[in-house]
């Protein structure tokens, strides 16, 4: 059994521990509350403008949409991975770079291309010599502008020709205990699921092609802001729950420490008072 020095310093230890990870924990409740808010309000809109977008696409097909929509043949794929800056939030990155690394062995070693927003993306990633870009200073100031000049890149890279297929990769936000890792199509625009394009006609106005070169670019930064900002979310969300059950645990660990201290504490002293009467004994005789 360790000395009774040794266990005060560990019950020191733990409780310091325990106090860091209680103040993360309301950090992160606090930034959670105003991400949450902005992700709930923004995700209707987003998901309504694609809906809107693929619809409209779907019925300018070899038009200027084209540039958009067109299915090329998959050669070089760009992965846009999105995490967080700092980690203790769980699993939250990991499972990021783990549907990476899947995509990776499915469209080959070669052919693909990482953009990482997010440290621990680029962490993660850089050595495997897939990551062309980081811009991991996106959440010093979290904003569209800032988030809509990476999707202008992105979308210069796939009209350039210098990928053929652009897809996002981050984490969805549910609540606070739950997030789902979302691979989600950027470029060329997917078509809309089960093939219920509207087949009405269309009245533009203004003309068609300022409504495609105007709308279109538009619905691609909303959706990557979108997606940044569900990530945003859901680390909050992630780090909540994880200094929660860190702080339970390191509760539980100095509760045990502290038994094993009175324990201890309890034989040391049974053992001096046994040596005084045993000595006490021996001079009487």
């Amino acid at each position: 059994m360790a000395n009774l020095k040794e266990i005060r310093n560990r019950i020191v230890s733990v409780s310091s521990t325990m106090q860091i990870t209680s103040a993360m924990k309301m950090v992160s409740a606090a930034k959670l509350k105003k991400a949450q808010d902005a992700i709930t309000a923004m995700r209707p809109y987003s998901e309504k403008l694609t809906e809107l977008i693929q619809s409209l696409s779907a019925s300018l097909e070899g038009d200027v949409a084209a540039n958009y929509t067109t299915q090329r043949e998959v050669k070089k794929v760009l992965v846009v991975a999105i995490t967080s800056n700092r980690g203790l939030c769980g699993a939250l990155n990991n499972n990021v770079i783990k549907q990476v690394r899947v995509l990776t062995d499915i469209y080959g070693h070669d052919n693909i291309g990482v953009f990482a927003i997010g440290k621990k993306a680029n962490d993660g990633l850089h050595k495997s010599n897939y990551v062309i870009a980081n811009r991991s200073d996106i959440y010093d100031d979290l904003t569209f502008d800032n988030v809509a000049e990476i999707a202008q890149s992105l979308t210069h890279l796939f009209l350039d020709g210098e990928y053929d297929k652009i897809e996002l990769v981050y984490n969805q936000f549910v609540n606070a205990a739950t997030q789902n890792v979302v691979n989600e199509q950027f470029l060329p625009l997917a078509p809309i699921k089960g093939g219920n394009a509207i087949s009405s006609d269309y009245i533009f106005e203004p003309s068609k092609e300022e409504i495609v070169l105007e709308l279109i670019p538009k619905s691609l930064k909303t959706q990557l802001y979108k997606a940044v900002r569900d990530s945003f979310a859901a680390e909050h969300g992630a780090r909540m729950t994880a200094m929660h059950k860190a702080t339970d645990n390191a509760t539980d660990l100095r509760n045990q420490l502290k038994l094993t201290y009175n324990k201890a504490r309890q034989a040391a002293i049974t053992g001096e008072i046994l040596e005084i009467v045993g000595g006490a004994e021996a001079l009487n005789n």
